[in-house]
């Protein structure tokens, strides 16, 4: 990645919590920031394209700050829809998550994500989550439900503040919950709102050994609280994931993280992208809308030009995915290419100023790409004697958008 001339601020971020807009002040050790990763039962969409995309403006504002950056990201490689999807299937769940995983990380490097320095599975995590949900137990803040299933719940009474993060009313909390993956109904619950911590082994389904829980595997918040800990210690700057994680996900997993640790807030950000949408209505599996990055690089379209349509919308706005758009990117592309082709321009002091000033305020894509726009239409018009220009804003464009020309 080309090191620009001078520095940047450290980017301020929206955060969830404070629902404002907030400088990042990262430690004398660095910036660490932890983002939710798949479940790796079909390819990538675009979708996941935009929301990695956000997360690695992060890490390259970051870096043109001077700020050393500790990114880890997990793969949920054991969860009931990969389990659904290989028993619907005929396949070995295993088999399915490496190779969707693959297939995962083949996009993203086509896409020039920064990779994260930590890559973690929750398969391979198991040993640290059964010692924190025994911890969890011996401190009062987890229970077994008592019907012989051996499910471990987290009970929200442990943790006070649970609520801060997502900011909603409890009606709309156990609406959510029972949409992404909670059970608000489980007859024995102390608190509809309270999680899942380990799932009891169940016939024909993968478990893993635990001498004082019992053979089972974990649940979803849980992995995540336990990797983002044992990886970056017990408070991180930013914690990231689409903007359908802010409940229950990252309200739980920070829950489970504040009470194991006892320090508060889990995250000086909480972070969320938008969601991208197919045909009006949110792209995902369930609906089958999902328009992939593997085919659409299969089909021939340059990943730069797929980069470059996500980002001219901001990274916290739900929007549409449409081929209009994708012609927007490709023609961009082009002429931003052209641009830096050219053998003088105008100078890009004040461009490489003005597009940190842009992303270093909450990712402000669209007015970064503005900018160069204006830049290249002024090369394009014959403007700018200077020949070091094209070569600085090429620089600029890769570092700081990701985007090679």
């Amino acid at each position: 990645m080309p090191e620009l001339p001078g520095a940047a601020a450290p980017p301020a971020l929206f955060d969830t919590a404070r629902r404002r807009v907030v400088p990042t002040q990262p430690g004398a050790g660095g910036a660490k920031m932890y983002v939710c990763g798949i479940t790796p039962y079909d390819a990538t969409h675009l979708g996941h394209a935009a929301t990695m995309i956000a997360f690695d403006l992060v890490v390259r504002a970051w870096w043109d700050a001077g700020v050393a950056v500790t990114y880890v990201q997990n793969v949920t490689d054991i969860d009931d829809p990969l389990l659904e999807r290989a028993a619907r299937d005929g396949e070995d769940w295993v088999v399915l998550a490496m190779r969707e995983t693959a297939l995962f990380r083949e996009d993203m490097e086509s896409l020039r994500i920064v990779p994260p320095e930590h890559y973690v599975g929750a398969v391979e995590s198991v040993p640290a989550i059964v010692s924190r949900v025994v911890s969890l137990l011996d401190d009062g803040a987890a229970y077994r439900i008592a019907d012989g299933t051996g499910d471990i719940y987290f009970d929200v009474s442990a943790a006070p503040r649970f609520g801060y993060e997502s900011q909603l009313s409890r009606a709309e909390m156990i609406r959510l919950a029972a949409e992404r993956g909670g059970d608000p109904d489980r007859p024995g619950k102390r608190d509809p709102l309270d999680p899942l911590l380990w799932r009891g082994a169940r016939d024909g389904e993968p478990a893993w050994p635990g001498d004082v829980l019992g053979p089972g595997r974990p649940g979803w918040h849980i992995e995540c609280a336990v990797i983002a800990l044992d990886r970056l210690g017990e408070t991180i700057d930013v914690q990231g994931g689409g903007n359908d994680l802010i409940f229950p996900h990252h309200e739980c997993s920070a829950a489970h993280a504040e009470r194991l640790t006892g320090a508060w807030p889990f995250a000086s950000h909480y972070v969320h992208a938008g969601m991208i949408g197919l045909d009006g209505e949110k792209m995902s599996k369930s609906k089958g809308n999902l328009a992939f990055v593997s085919r659409l690089r299969a089909d021939g379209v340059d990943p730069m030009a797929l980069r470059l349509a996500l980002l001219a919308g901001h990274y916290r706005t739900d929007r549409e995915w449409t081929d209009d758009l994708r012609k927007q990117g490709e023609l961009r592309l082009a002429r931003w290419r052209a641009a830096v082709a050219a053998p003088a321009g105008p100078s890009a002091d004040r461009l490489r100023a003005e597009v940190r000033a842009r992303l270093g305020d909450d990712l402000d894509t669209p007015g970064a790409l503005a900018l160069v726009d204006d830049w290249a239409d002024a090369v394009h018009a014959g403007s700018g004697t200077d020949p070091a220009a094209p070569a600085a804003v090429r620089d600029l464009v890769d570092a700081r958008l990701g985007v090679r020309l």
